[in-house]
């Protein structure tokens, strides 16, 4: 069945709204469930945020059990001195014997906060997904959607299919805590009893619970936006003014007949703005998409391996840019004829992980310019640009976030990683992280499958 051509006052009207996010259940009966997915990922960036604190100030091992359900902290002096001989047990001790009770205290709460952070945002999630599922349900307004012509027989706030996306985020969500632990216990064992170096958790652990807890913010954050623009996506767009209007001077009968197959032939908002984009356009569209998905792309391994630098404590070496100690590439440091198999090297030695950082955060920049440069390249207002007004602010707050935050690291470097330089550093990674999603998601009309 050949596709209908709107009108050219539904194009202009297509170009000019874009694809925007419905905040309203008014408009969106999933909208309450889009809400509450993006309020649990501000959660989880805050707990993000939380645990680099705690590691940056060397909390993460003060705590040396692990209850699954948590627990009270110490309430009493003496409470707090029986957990300060416990903790006086593990290697960790021997290395910072000056410590007292007080100071103690200090590094406990932040480990303490951290771990109850991430209960409150397992009690959250799964509290909001049994309300979900078995609670709430969606009134649908009689008025019609300016975008969508919405289902009267929705009974679920959860569309079709997001069953099986928050089983699956609530199962990264459990999995965190258990990765969370196994990470601190490389730090507890009496292997480690004797180290000439800082104690410190094992850093490949370190990358995994920080790559996981990145990974489930931006799930999270995909699967809020999908369901704020379920309706634009995935619903007939609604009539026109215009239709409604020359229906209206039809008689009864044949109106109804024409807006029933008008409605049945109707593409979503989604589908109608892909193929109203010429094939110029469109391209232009989808190499934009591309440019984006690989700055978020790099963006996660240059977190990753930021989580290197922390383990490795090697943001504290080669405090110069952009040379390092006065060499693009310090060879001789970089190998370590100790260390075997050779690949550790990449992974362990201080040289070597701070360069790899390096070169991706500046990859990561430029990527995240370039992309926001061509995609920008045309003019806004021109029909058919290739992009929405939503992907043209993705585009500016991802080139502009991108820049600060490379800029924001080249000063934690320079600073020798003063705490809160370094923790304003972790957060611009998901700043940045945040804005290349957004835009991710705003480009899916470039998609191969819509």
């Amino acid at each position: 069945m050949a596709s209908p051509v709107p009108p050219t006052a539904v194009i202009s009207s297509i170009y000019s709204k874009g694809l925007p996010i419905l905040t309203s259940p008014a408009l969106n009966p999933h909208a309450p469930l889009g809400k509450w997915l993006l309020s649990t990922s501000s959660l989880v960036f805050a707990m993000v945020h939380i645990g680099g604190v705690t590691r940056l100030t060397k909390s993460g091992l003060s705590m040396t059990d692990w209850k699954p359900l948590g627990s009270l902290p110490p309430m009493s002096d003496e409470e707090w001195r029986a957990e300060f001989e416990r903790y006086r047990q593990y290697p960790e001790w021997e290395q910072r014997r000056s410590m007292d009770v007080e100071e103690f205290k200090y590094i406990y709460y932040w480990e303490w906060g951290h771990r109850m952070m991430g209960r409150f945002v397992g009690a959250v999630f799964g509290g909001g997904w049994a309300y979900f599922t078995w609670m709430h349900r969606p009134t649908i307004s009689q008025s019609s959607s300016s975008f969508a012509a919405i289902p009267r027989n929705i009974v679920s706030a959860i569309p079709p299919g997001y069953q099986s996306r928050l089983a699956l985020l609530f199962a990264m969500g459990g999995t965190q805590g258990l990765v969370g632990w196994w990470m601190v216990k490389s730090g507890l064992g009496d292997d480690r009893r004797g180290d000439r170096s800082e104690i410190r958790v094992s850093p490949y652990r370190l990358a995994a619970h920080l790559g996981m807890a990145v990974g489930t913010y931006s799930a999270l954050l995909w699967t809020g936006l999908g369901a704020l623009s379920y309706p634009v996506d995935c619903y007939a767009a609604a009539a026109s003014a215009g239709d409604a209007n020359s229906a209206s001077k039809a008689s009864a009968t044949t109106a109804t007949k024409t807006i029933a197959e008008r409605s049945s032939a109707q593409f979503s908002l989604l589908q109608q703005y892909a193929k109203q984009l010429t094939p110029a356009s469109l391209q232009h569209a989808r190499r934009t998409r591309v440019g984006v998905l690989s700055t978020v792309g790099l963006t996660g391994l240059t977190i990753l391996s930021g989580a290197f630098v922390a383990g490795n404590d090697a943001g504290n070496a080669y405090n110069t840019y952009p040379l390092m100690n006065g060499q693009w590439m310090p060879w001789n440091d970089m190998i370590d004829p100790d260390t075997f198999p050779r690949w550790r090297n990449m992974f362990e030695n201080t040289a070597t992980v701070q360069w790899n950082h390096r070169v991706l955060g500046t990859c990561t920049a430029l990527s995240a310019v370039g992309a926001a440069g061509y995609g920008l390249l045309r003019h806004p207002a021109a029909r058919g640009s290739g992009t929405t007004p939503q992907v043209r602010r993705g585009l500016a707050a991802l080139g502009t976030a991108a820049t600060a935050q490379m800029s924001l690291g080249i000063a934690t470097l320079l600073n020798y990683v003063p705490i809160h330089l370094a923790a304003g550093h972790q957060l611009g990674s998901l700043v940045v992280l945040t804005c290349g999603v957004y835009t991710a998601h705003s480009l899916r009309y470039a998609g191969r499958n819509v």
